[in-house]
């Protein structure tokens, strides 16, 4: 598997990894409609833009790795208490 697709597949690197797997399914599943599939889009979209959002506040404050790691993520959600996305 090449570098790239590696760090894509690593769940320390890409917080989204369940949402991306679950567009692509729903894709395979469906003969690639994508109106089908608006509802999972939006929600890997809304991930994105959500962890984003954090690891811009991580860079400010000079917090690294910029990116939390998958138990980070944990942490930050179960404070949260749900999903913000």
């Amino acid at each position: 598997m090449p570098l790239a697709a590696r760090r894509l597949r690593d769940p320390d690197i890409n917080p989204c990894l369940s949402e991306s797997d679950a567009s692509t399914r729903c894709m395979n599943e469906n003969n690639y409609d994508k109106d089908r599939c608006s509802t999972y889009f939006m929600r890997y979209k809304n991930c994105r833009k959500f962890w984003n959002s954090i690891m811009v506040q991580r860079r400010q404050n000079g917090v690294k790795p910029y990116m939390p790691t998958a138990a980070e993520r944990d942490e930050i959600l179960g404070a949260m208490g749900k999903m913000p996305y």
